[in-house]
């Protein structure tokens, strides 16, 4: 359950992330409020993850979730440049993630 946490905490970390580009600078309202409310469900998912999560783990699961996300997000909806150097380092990225997630960190 924990771990599930984690992915969703990750998700919604690719829905900050988001919405800090679609802000503006906080200019735009909207934006700015769905920044918050995932900010917000992120790191409070995260935080009740590592009552039962090692911190390294979780943290690199959560970080790495929100950058493959974020990019995927972009070149599909967002015209991001997308290279094979990018497509790769992504998959790689997804690949730690699996990896550091079968650990077995849980307590």
């Amino acid at each position: 359950m924990a771990w599930l946490l984690v992915v969703v905490a990750g998700l919604l970390e690719t829905g900050f992330a988001v919405c800090l580009k679609l802000s503006h600078g906080f200019t735009r309202l909207w934006p700015t409020v769905a920044f918050c409310a995932f900010a917000l469900g992120s790191f409070g998912l995260l935080t009740l993850s590592l009552k039962k999560l090692d911190v390294g783990p979780a943290y690199a699961v959560w970080t790495g979730i929100g950058a493959a996300g974020t990019a995927i997000y972009g070149m599909v909806f967002l015209n991001d440049l997308v290279s094979v150097l990018k497509v790769v380092s992504i998959t790689l990225v997804i690949i730690g993630v699996v990896g550091l997630q079968l650990s077995g960190s849980g307590h």
